[in-house]
């Protein structure tokens, strides 16, 4: 890891963008940002998953710009890019969309990474924020353990659209290395875990264990969980995030990983029944039923815990919100927007 003056970025007065600025994670960042007193936020994202209601209620906010662009269109973001401090870069295929798509998924999620990249070195971007994954670290039987930084990639067992996502990440950061080693583009990946939390979609596979139960529930229906539910995830409050994205920028620290995950580890059983009871249905314990071989479900094989105490040392960052506070509060939305759309 290295440290260096330069690469420190205050939030405040500074004018960021955020690529992938409607997402979940996205939007979050945003929101903090303006609340750490960023001068611009340029919102850069092409909207093609449906982001606008994310960013419907910075309409109008004269700190906020939204350049509706593609990573993939070199020009777009070099004229975008002009003028910023630092870059979060956020947009990125995950697996269920990887699993539809490849030769999108390896577009966006490697051509799109260099093209940031050149962005930044063309109009002098003083710090990238790159979000990887810890699907860097692979899925299948071979996950297990204390999950730190310098674990091996895991393939074995697990759907190829899974290892291609994990892959695209690996090829991310180390574009990102190239870019620091060649050029001095100093940078900080954080290796997000599952995220979830307000605004949440249905794209991320191990999320769906999240919004579907609750979805059932509400239907009145037990929530199903695949196999037999001993599975770990390991999830992180979409706030504690935008945090760390911030924390990130603000750092010294460069040419660094780490990770970023929530504070404990919990077994899709103990998930699934964890919502039941937040909503109100603890009677509505969890299902167990086989695996449908038609659909991408990620498994993790082993018992694991993302460790995330080399964020704290080079960011200054650990996660706040606990899985049972940051489900009420994703609940709590989920029920609200439902009334607002009734």
């Amino acid at each position: 890891m290295a440290h260096k003056a330069s690469a420190a970025v205050p939030v405040k007065g500074s004018k960021l963008m955020v690529i992938g600025g409607a997402s979940l994670v996205g939007s979050a960042t945003v929101d903090e940002m303006l609340a750490r007193g960023a001068e611009q936020v340029i919102i850069f994202d092409n909207l093609s998953f449906g982001g606008q209601p994310n960013i419907a209620h910075l309409e109008g906010n004269p700190k906020v710009k939204v350049v509706q662009g593609d990573i993939l269109k070199l020009h777009q973001l070099l004229a975008a890019t002009e003028g910023v401090d630092a870059i979060v870069h956020l947009a990125a295929y995950m697996t269920l969309n990887f699993d539809r798509d490849p030769w999108g998924g390896i577009d966006v999620n490697v051509r799109g990474v260099q093209n940031v990249l050149e962005a930044c070195r063309s109009n002098k971007v003083k710090k990238l924020v790159f979000s990887s994954s810890n699907a860097v670290y692979g899925y299948g039987p071979g996950v297990k353990g204390d999950l730190v930084e310098g674990v091996p990639f895991h393939s074995e067992g697990a759907p190829p659209a899974a290892i291609l996502y994990g892959a695209s990440k690996i090829m991310g950061e180390q574009l990102c290395r190239d870019a620091f080693r060649k050029h001095g583009q100093d940078y900080v990946v954080l290796r997000f875990s599952t995220v979830y939390g307000e605004r949440q979609h249905y794209r991320a596979a191990n999320a769906l264990y999240i919004v579907e139960t609750h979805d059932a529930i509400k239907r009145g229906e037990r929530p199903k969980v695949i196999g037999d539910g001993s599975e770990t995830k390991h999830f992180v409050y979409v706030g504690d995030l935008a945090r760390a994205c911030c924390m990130a920028i603000e750092a010294p620290s460069t040419d660094v990983a780490v990770n970023t995950s929530g504070p404990e580890p919990i077994t899709t059983l103990q998930l699934v029944n964890l919502v039941a009871e937040l909503s109100g249905r603890p009677d509505l314990q969890a299902e167990l039923v086989e695996p449908d071989p038609t659909k991408v479900r990620l498994t993790s094989g082993g018992a694991f815990e993302i460790v995330h105490k080399a964020a704290k040392d080079a960011i200054g960052w650990e996660p706040q919100v606990t899985m049972r506070e940051g489900l009420g509060r994703l609940l709590a939305w989920r029920d609200a927007e439902a009334k607002r759309n009734a």
